[in-house]
């Protein structure tokens, strides 16, 4: 079979995107760990379809499979690349765009040509919908990971979240630790582990280590949760510059209830084929 694919990014968080609109697409995991693999296929930290709806009021189905083959609930910076790749081969001319994913309905608007603003959906924080374990909601929770004690916070942007605070960014343990949390047993579904430096009230830095694919450039919903958890540690303003290693993001969030929004870029690279 021969799949025809466009190359983007958000930020250096890099995706395979189909179109599945007019043909379903099946790919198997193993498919799906041979186009992202970097030496022997195409290479990317995750494959998205695009699909057609089969909801009212819903323009698109959006599928998302990490490189590891496992298809999962949500990614932000996918989200972006998403909206443009719609919009550039001519699928809608529509400003709003009404999309479902596994995790709900999400709600793109393309602002320039390469920025686009998402609305990321309302963050929850009982532990059984995250999921995670344990008896009751808390904005910290104790986490033991190896010899460590860990001071986290556990948020669902569609996806599972843990942020933890750190003093200085490029001397996290991100290599050590990330893989740990993120199959730590209290996450039954594992987990995308973010280390957060509060710069100031308005700007953190931050890396992540996401769920089945390892640390990438930029994690969109890895944002989102971040600066949710901030908020509610009382450290952060409504409105914040998150700093990743691929570039910014801004992520506005006012209060429990209320959806979180991410504004940032998606870039297309290349178009290509490619025989499965």
């Amino acid at each position: 079979m021969k799949l025809n694919f466009t190359k983007m990014h958000g930020l250096g968080n890099d995706f395979l995107v189909i179109n599945a609109t007019a043909h379903p697409i099946e790919l198997t995991s193993e498919q799906i760990r041979w186009l992202a693999n970097r030496r022997f296929g195409v290479g990317c930290d995750q494959v998205l379809l695009v699909e057609a709806s089969t909801m009212p009021d819903v323009d698109f189905n959006y599928r998302i499979f990490n490189a590891d083959g496992g298809e999962v609930e949500q990614c932000g910076n996918g989200t972006r690349c998403f909206a443009r790749f719609v919009h550039e081969n001519k699928l809608s001319d529509k400003a709003e765009l009404v999309v479902q994913t596994r995790s709900g309905i999400v709600r793109l608007y393309r602002e320039s040509e390469d920025q686009v603003r998402v609305n990321m959906g309302v963050p929850q924080f009982v532990p059984q919908e995250i999921p995670f374990l344990a008896e009751q909601e808390h904005p910290y929770y104790s986490l033991q990971v190896a010899d460590e004690n860990l001071i986290i916070g556990v948020v669902s942007m569609g996806n599972p979240h843990a942020v933890q605070r750190v003093a200085r960014l490029d001397k996290a343990p991100v290599a050590l630790l990330g893989p740990l949390i993120e199959s730590h047993p209290r996450f039954p579904e594992r987990v995308n582990a973010g280390f957060m430096q509060i710069l100031d009230r308005q700007h953190i830095r931050l890396r992540v280590y996401e769920r089945g694919t390892g640390e990438t450039l930029a994690c969109g919903t890895g944002a989102c949760a971040a600066v949710v958890i901030g908020r509610r540690w009382g450290d952060l303003d409504s409105s914040v510059d998150v700093e990743l290693a691929g570039g910014h993001l801004t992520i506005t969030w006012e209060r429990p209830g209320d959806p979180v929004w991410m504004t940032g870029p998606a870039v297309r690279v290349f178009e290509g084929q490619i025989t499965l």
